[in-house]
């Protein structure tokens, strides 16, 4: 398997991470990508840069012969499924991805979080969810798969989560049974490597590790192919053309 583009990454505008989007781009393309994309954290977590994606113009589309897109990691909010990123902004972002943080949200019954994650999907933006592999969120995942299947939105295979020392609870199992039920519904994953300092972009292999200890096919992993990344773009982006 080979990975065409890592979406979850951060920089130093999330404050907790530690890399420039430059150091970014540059392993990006010391891994082999051909595309990347940045997704800082939205408003709600603390330390976040809200400024930061008002002036996502002035990031080229392309550098050192890699592909750039323009994203947010949102906070979800309540057990509705709100979020923290206005829809004048939404509109303006190459791509969302929407994720339980514990920041912003304390947890509530299985019920209550798989509920929060689906009533995000409901919204056109959101084409991702993020890391839903933390026991300290437990979930449904019957349910969530559903759910993702049928309003064409992505699970994220989250590499961080399976790298050892993760703060996620569980993450592995839970990874295991998320690429379980996925398979079973014909549910499309993408890996993110969520990470947090430059040498981590693109770190995909405790995720493909898991892949193939499940025999999950790999039509279904959409980081593997450019349509797989088209469907979870902005049908709106202008960074879409001309190379896709």
């Amino acid at each position: 398997m080979k990975a065409l583009f890592d979406l979850h990454t951060h920089t130093l505008a999330s404050s907790h991470a530690f890399s420039t989007l430059r150091e970014n781009i540059e392993s990006a393309r010391q891994k082999g990508l051909l595309a990347v994309g940045t997704s800082d954290h939205a408003e709600k977590m603390p330390g976040a840069n809200p400024a930061l994606f008002s002036n996502y113009k002035v990031v080229r589309e392309s550098f050192e012969g890699v592909r750039v897109f323009c994203g947010i990691e949102a906070n979800i909010c309540d057990f509705e499924g709100t979020i923290d990123v206005d829809d004048s902004l939404l509109q303006k972002l190459d791509y969302v991805i929407a994720s339980l943080h514990s920041p912003c949200i304390q947890s509530g019954s299985i019920r209550q979080n798989t509920n929060a994650l689906i009533r995000a999907m409901e919204n056109p933006s959101v084409k991702i969810i993020g890391h839903p592999d933390d026991s300290r969120y437990p979930l449904d995942y019957g349910a969530l798969v559903s759910a993702a299947k049928k309003r064409g939105t992505a699970l994220e295979l989250n590499n961080s989560s399976l790298i050892p020392g993760s703060t996620r609870v569980g993450a592995r199992a839970n990874a295991k049974k998320l690429l379980e039920a996925c398979k079973r519904n014909r549910a499309s994953v993408v890996i993110g490597s969520d990470a947090h300092i430059w040498y981590d972009v693109g770190r995909f292999e405790e995720a493909f590790a898991l892949i193939n200890e499940v025999g999950f096919p790999e039509e279904l992993v959409l980081n593997l192919s450019f349509d797989g990344l088209k469907m979870i773009l902005n049908s709106k982006s202008h960074r879409i053309s001309p190379v896709f």
